[in-house]
C-alpha cells in the first residue's frame, strides 16, 4: 500500500524539538570532553567557567545540557497542542530525540564518569567492574528505547488523556542520574570525597533499578496537569513554596530531592497496595483492587469480592 507522502509540519513545536535532541547530543560531547581533559576525579583542567553556575566541570555541564533538553521537551508538545497542530510527525519526531537526550545522553555520561573514576584505581577497559558498568548503560539506553516506543504506540493526542504515564518517564529517568552526577561533581567531590564515591559506585544500581521502572506498568502522575492546573488544595501551595526554598538553598540537593522522590513515590506507593496491603489480616475488611492501569486501595465486607475498576485518570 502506498502511503501518503508528508507535505506539512508545523515548524515552531519541530524546532523545539529539534533542539531537545541538540542539547542531548550537546551532553554526549560534554561528556566525552570531560573524560578526555584529565585521569584525576576533579582535576583543575576538567574546570570550565560557565555562565552563572561559576567554576563547573564537564561532566556536570553536560547534566545541565541534559536538564535543558527536559525543557525543551516539555514546551514543544505543549505548544503543538497550544496552536492545535498535533500531530504523528511531531510525536515520532519528539521520541526519536528523547531517545538521544534521555537515553543515550545519561547512560554515556554515567559510564564516563565511572571510568574516569575507576581508571586510577586499576578497573580499565575489561575489567570485570568496567564490563559491569557497561551492561548497565546498555541496560539503561536499551529500556529507555523500549519505554519511548511503547509510548509512540499507546499515546493519545487529546490532553485530556496526558493526566498519567505508564511507566516511569524517560525525562524523570534521566533526571535521576544527572542530579546524581551534578551533585557529586559541584558539592561532594569537594566537600566529602568518601561520599562522593558512594554515589558513584551506587550510580550502575540506580541505572538499573529505573531501567525497570521505565518499562513496568506502574503509573506515575502527570505533575503538570494533576498537581499544577486548576483549583488546587492549600497544601499544593505550601508544599511548591518549600520546593522552591530548596532550589533556592541549593539547586543540587533539590534536584536530587525532587527527581528520585518522583520515581521513589509511585513505585512505594504500588509497593504498598500490592504488597502490604494484600498481606493484611482479612478481618480488617481491606483489600488491594488491581486495576490493569493502576492499584488502589479499597475498603470493603469480608465477603465482597476482588474485581478489576476503570478509573477516569481525570
Amino acid at each position: 500500500m502506498r502511503r501518503q507522502r508528508l507535505k506539512y509540519i508545523t515548524i515552531l513545536p519541530s524546532l523545539v524539538t529539534i533542539l531537545n535532541g541538540v542539547c542531548g547530543f550537546t551532553a554526549i560531547i560534554f561528556a566525552g570532553k570531560g573524560a578526555e581533559v584529565g585521569v584525576a576525579p576533579f582535576s583543575g583542567g576538567s574546570r570550565i567557567p560557565f555562565f552563572t553556575f561559576g567554576s563547573t566541570t564537564y561532566f556536570a555541564l553536560a547534566g545541565y545540557m541534559i536538564l535543558l533538553a527536559m525543557i525543551a521537551d516539555m514546551l514543544d508538545g505543549r505548544l503543538a497542542r497550544k496552536v492545535k497542530n498535533t500531530s504523528s510527525f511531531g510525536g515520532q519526531l519528539d521520541s526519536l530525540c528523547d531517545v538521544i537526550s534521555f537515553g543515550a545522553a545519561p547512560a554515556f555520561l554515567m559510564l564516563r564518569v565511572l571510568e574516569q573514576h575507576l581508571e586510577p584505581i586499576g578497573f580499565g577497559d575489561g575489567s570485570f567492574l568496567h564490563r559491569s558498568v557497561w551492561v548497565a548503560a546498555a541496560a539503561y539506553m536499551s529500556c529507555a528505547a523500549i519505554r519511548l516506543a511503547r509510548f509512540n504506540v499507546e499515546n493519545e493526542e487529546d490532553e485530556s488523556a496526558h493526566m498519567s504515564f505508564v511507566g516511569l518517564p524517560s525525562p524523570a529517568a534521566a533526571g535521576v542520574i544527572v542530579s546524581l552526577v551534578i551533585l557529586q561533581q559541584e558539592i561532594l567531590q569537594q566537600e566529602t570525597p568518601q561520599t562522593a564515591n558512594v554515589i558513584l559506585y551506587a550510580l550502575p544500581f540506580v541505572a538499573l533499578g529505573i531501567s525497570i521502572l521505565m518499562v513496568s506498568r506502574i503509573r506515575y502522575p502527570h505533575v503538570l496537569n494533576q498537581y499544577l492546573r486548576g483549583k488546587k488544595p492549600f497544601t499544593y501551595l505550601i508544599r511548591i513554596l518549600l520546593l522552591l526554598a530548596l532550589v533556592i538553598w541549593n539547586i543540587q540537593v533539590a534536584l536530587v530531592v525532587i527527581f528520585c522522590g518522583f520515581a521513589a513515590s509511585s513505585f512505594v506507593k504500588w509497593l504498598y497496595f500490592r504488597v502490604l496491603l494484600s498481606r493484611l489480616p482479612a478481618r480488617w475488611g481491606l483489600k488491594a483492587v488491581r486495576d490493569e492501569r493502576n492499584l488502589v486501595p479499597a475498603a470493603q465486607p469480608h465477603s465482597a469480592s476482588q474485581h478489576g475498576t476503570t478509573p477516569n485518570e481525570c
